[in-house]
C-alpha cells in the first residue's frame, strides 16, 4: 500500500518539529522553511511541535531560541505550539491499545541477554535487529515482576512502499523491518511511537522532513496500519523527504561549512532574515534561474515537485554576496537602526539613515557596515589602524594643512565643489587625486577604506572633518 494519496481529500497540514538543542540549526530552519511554504502554497495549515522530551536540553532558555529564530526568518506558524512532552499519556494510551489489540506485546528480554543477541549477529554478520525473541511467547513464562517493553508487532511478509513526493517510489522488504519498542520499561514512550501519535492528533497530511528519516518512514506506516482498524482518523500521509544540505565540498554540513544557529547568522554574521529566507529556499529547491523571490512569490511559486533529489551544498561566499545585494536593497532607516544597535549609544540613528547610501554599497554584512559607519561617531583624537599611519608621514601632514586652508574657505559644503577643490591642489602638485585622497581619508577616519573621501567629508561636516585634518596636520 502507497502512502501517496491517501489525504488527497483533506487540507494540506503540515509540521515543523525542532527538538531544542540550544539554537536553530540552519538544516532545521530550512525544514521549518519548506514546511511552512507548501502549507502557505496549498491555502492550508503550517503547525508547529517542539519535540522536548529530552528534559536536560529542553529548558525554556531553548525553546525561546527556536521561536525567536522563526519569528526573525518570518515564519509563523497556525495555533499554538504543541509541546511533546505533555502528551506522554496519549502516547501510551496508544501503546496500550495496540497490546489490548493483539498488535503490540511484552517484551521481557533482559539488557543483558540482548546484548549477548547483539555480539552473535555481529561474530555473524548479520543484520543488528530485534530478533523477536518474545513476539509469540506468553508473557506469564517471564518471572514474576519483572520488567518489560512494550513492542509493536511489525508485519513480517511482503514490503512497505512509500509513494515519496521527492524521493519517488521507494520500499523496504518487511522482513528487515524489526518489532520496535513503544514503551520503555519505565513507561516513556519512544521518539518513534510520540511523533507518529501526534502527528496523527495534529491532523498532519504531509510531513515534511529531512530524508535521514526515510528509514524512520518506513516503521511508523507499520504504526499507523496497525492502529487503522483501531482508532479513526489514522490515515497515512504524504511524505516528502529532503536531502540533507552538504558542505561546499561535498562533505557532510560542519560548523566549519556553516553547520549554525539562524541566531549565529542574524548576530554574528550580520546576514538580513530576508538573505537568510531567500538562501535556504535555493538550497534543493528553484524555479528556473531566479535567485531572489519576495515572501509572496516564493508562496506562489513553491511546490514539492521543484524539490531536488540529490543534496544541497552550502556556501558562505555565495550567501554572502546574496546579503550584499539585500544590504543594498533594504530600506536606509531600517538598516540605520540595525547598525546603531551593534555601535552602541554613541551612533546616532538620523546621521546613520543620511549616510546609509554611501555606506551600503560594499558591505556584504552589518557588522561590516557598521565597520565602515564607526568613523562618523568616532572622537577625537582620532584612533588610527597601522596603514593609516604608514600614510601620514611629514609630507603627508604638510599637505593636509594646505588642505584645511583650502576647504575651510569653502562655502558650499557639497561633494562637487569639494572634489573640484582637491583637485585643483592634486593638479598644483602634479599629482593623483589619490595621493591627496588616501592621507585625507587616513585623518578623517582612521583606516584606509572608507566610503567616498567626498562623501565623507559631508557626512562629518565642515566643523568635524576641518577639526580632524588639523589634529592630524599638526601631529
Amino acid at each position: 500500500m502507497a502512502s501517496a494519496g491517501s489525504t488527497a481529500d483533506r487540507p494540506v497540514v503540515t509540521r515543523f518539529a525542532p527538538s531544542p538543542t540550544g539554537f536553530l540549526h540552519i538544516g532545521n530552519a530550512r525544514t521549518g522553511l519548506f514546511s511552512w511554504l507548501y502549507a502557505r502554497h496549498c491555502g492550508g495549515k503550517a503547525l508547529l511541535r517542539i519535540e522536548d522530551t529530552d528534559k536536560q536540553r529542553s529548558t525554556k532558555e531553548a525553546i525561546d531560541v527556536i521561536f525567536d529564530g522563526l519569528n526573525w526568518l518570518g515564519l509563523e506558524f497556525d495555533g499554538e505550539p504543541v509541546f511533546q512532552s505533555e502528551r506522554a499519556p496519549r502516547h501510551a494510551e496508544v501503546a496500550m491499545k495496540l497490546l489490548d489489540a493483539g498488535k503490540a506485546y511484552k517484551c521481557f528480554a533482559t539488557p543483558e541477554e540482548l546484548a549477548e543477541m547483539r555480539e552473535q549477529q555481529r561474530a555473524n554478520k548479520q543484520p543488528m535487529r530485534y530478533d523477536g525473541r518474545w513476539r509469540d511467547r506468553d508473557p506469564s513464562e517471564a518471572p514474576a515482576g519483572a520488567p518489560f517493553v512494550i513492542r509493536l508487532k511489525a508485519e513480517t511478509g511482503g514490503d512497505t512502499v512509500i509513494e515519496d513526493a521527492v524521493q519517488g517510489r521507494v520500499k523496504v522488504a518487511n522482513k528487515e523491518l524489526d518489532d520496535f519498542i513503544l514503551l520503555r520499561a519505565d513507561g516513556t514512550p519512544t521518539y518513534m511511537l510520540a511523533v507518529v501519535v501526534d502527528d496523527v492528533d495534529m491532523g498532519v497530511t504531509h510531513i515534511i522532513r529531512g530524508d535521514d528519516h526515510l528509514n524512520n518512514a518506513f516503521r511508523q506506516l507499520q504504526l499507523i496500519r496497525a492502529m487503522q482498524g483501531i482508532e479513526d482518523g489514522w490515515d497515512e500521509p504524504v511524505y516528502a523527504h529532503i536531502p540533507l544540505i552538504h558542505g561546499n565540498d561535498g562533505a557532510k554540513l560542519s560548523k566549519r561549512h556553516g553547520a549554525l544557529g539562524v541566531d549565529a547568522y542574524r548576530d554574528e554574521l550580520g546576514i538580513l532574515p530576508e538573505t537568510l529566507f531567500n538562501y535556504l529556499l535555493r538550497l534543493g529547491w528553484g524555479h528556473g534561474d531566479k535567485e531572489e523571490f519576495t515572501r509572496e512569490e516564493a508562496i506562489a511559486l513553491f511546490d514539492l515537485s521543484g524539490v531536488n533529489k540529490g543534496p544541497s551544498r552550502f556556501d558562505m561566499k555565495k550567501l554572502a554576496n546574496m546579503n550584499g545585494n539585500f544590504i543594498r536593497e533594504a530600506d536606509d532607516a531600517r538598516l540605520a537602526a540595525l547598525v546603531a544597535a551593534r555601535i552602541g549609544p554613541e551612533a546616532d540613528e538620523k546621521l546613520l539613515t543620511e549616510a546609509m547610501p554611501v555606506l551600503k554599497t560594499r558591505a556584504r554584512d552589518l557588522g561590516e557596515l557598521a565597520d565602515g559607519a564607526r568613523f562618523l561617531f568616532a572622537q577625537r583624537p582620532l584612533g588610527l589602524t597601522e596603514k593609516a599611519t604608514d600614510l601620514l608621514d611629514d609630507e603627508a601632514r604638510s599637505r593636509l594643512a594646505t588642505i584645511s586652508q583650502r576647504l575651510a574657505a569653502e562655502k558650499d559644503w557639497t561633494t562637487e565643489p569639494l572634489e573640484a577643490n582637491l583637485k585643483a591642489y592634486a593638479e598644483d602638485l602634479g599629482l593623483g587625486l589619490g595621493k591627496l585622497a588616501q592621507p585625507l581619508r587616513a585623518a578623517l577616519t582612521g583606516q584606509t577604506t572608507s566610503p567616498g573621501i567626498f562623501d565623507v567629508l559631508v557626512l562629518l561636516g565642515r566643523d568635524e572633518s576641518l577639526a580632524r585634518i588639523d589634529a592630524q596636520a599638526r601631529s
